[in-house]
């Protein structure tokens, strides 16, 4: 069964069309990044999920049940990391936890939540003196309460430090191997890079791609870098692999040859150095999330 699926979903804001005809499959189990453009439709697509907003059109089921007609037991097979999220009030953080613990009719330790994300030392403390990467902890923390079958991050790594980020990318990988479906949108491109065994890019209401990392990079063409050290950079030698269909850049570092193209070039460039000259060593790099992403959109913000 899929854990998310979502038919010709659309949605409408008066004059403005936040969404149109998506349709979007994620499986069980999966770690899924869900990116786009400020405004192209990612916290439509989640509010709808959870029963916040409703679609114009179209329809999205989790876990076979529509989120509309079985919000109540969709919400407790699910647990939300928010965007945004208002005061969360004078209690204690192992109090947050214990009332999101009650809220799904879950058993659990508040305590042992604390502890994973890192705050346990801070249970006792009313929540509005913590700090933001301190509360963004606490909300993760109240969206593992019950061990959610489906959790949805939205911006999981805002106001959170390289200590607080590592952390939620190994509590990600951890759910993951427990078989929890992670939903995970995030404008850190290195963060869903690190996590997701598929991504989906939305644009301007429309998804416009879906698939591995690799898959992204194969349909796209997306440029890499190819990376040629040799004794001397023999005369010619760049005007031949400018030549080079695929190729979208030369530089010379020294007495290295750095060159952008895409992977189907990459072995007519290293095949060229070696033909010129004496070749002492050859690194190469893929096309990095964020070129993909600019790839998919256009380099809309």
């Amino acid at each position: 069964m899929a854990a998310i699926e979502i038919s010709d979903l659309s949605k409408q804001f008066g004059s403005v069309t936040a969404l149109q005809n998506l349709d979007l499959t994620v499986e069980e189990g999966e770690v899924f990044g869900f990116l786009g453009p400020n405004g192209a439709g990612k916290s439509t697509t989640i509010d709808i999920l959870l029963n916040h907003v409703r679609p114009t059109a179209g329809s999205a089921r989790v876990f076979g049940m529509d989120v509309q007609d079985e919000s109540i037991p969709v919400r407790e097979r699910t647990g939300v990391l928010p965007e945004g999220y208002g005061p969360l009030g004078r209690m204690t953080g192992h109090k947050h936890v214990e009332f999101a613990l009650q809220a799904k009719r879950a058993d659990g330790d508040p305590q042992a939540i604390l502890d994973r994300v890192g705050i346990a030392g801070a249970a006792d403390r009313r929540v509005e003196d913590y700090s933001k990467g301190m509360k963004q902890r606490l909300m993760l923390g109240m969206a593992l309460a019950g061990d959610p079958d489906l959790l949805v991050l939205d911006e999981p790594t805002t106001g959170l430090d390289p200590n607080g980020a590592r952390r939620m990318r190994q509590i990600v990988q951890a759910e993951a191997e427990r078989d929890t479906t992670v939903f995970f949108s995030s404008h850190i491109l290195e963060q869903v890079e690190a996590v997701c065994d598929r991504v989906g890019i939305l644009n301007q209401g429309h998804l416009v791609a879906v698939d591995t990392i690799d898959g992204l990079r194969e349909t796209a063409g997306a440029t890499g870098q190819i990376r040629v050290a040799m004794a001397s950079i023999p005369d010619g030698l760049i005007e031949t692999v400018q030549k080079r269909d695929g190729v979208t850049s030369v530089a010379v570092e020294g007495t290295t040859l750095v060159v952008g193209c895409e992977n189907a070039a990459k072995g007519a460039v290293v095949s060229d150095c070696y033909g010129a000259g004496i070749v002492e060593d050859v690194e190469t790099s893929e096309a990095s999330l964020e070129d993909l992403f600019v790839s998919y959109t256009g380099g809309e913000n």
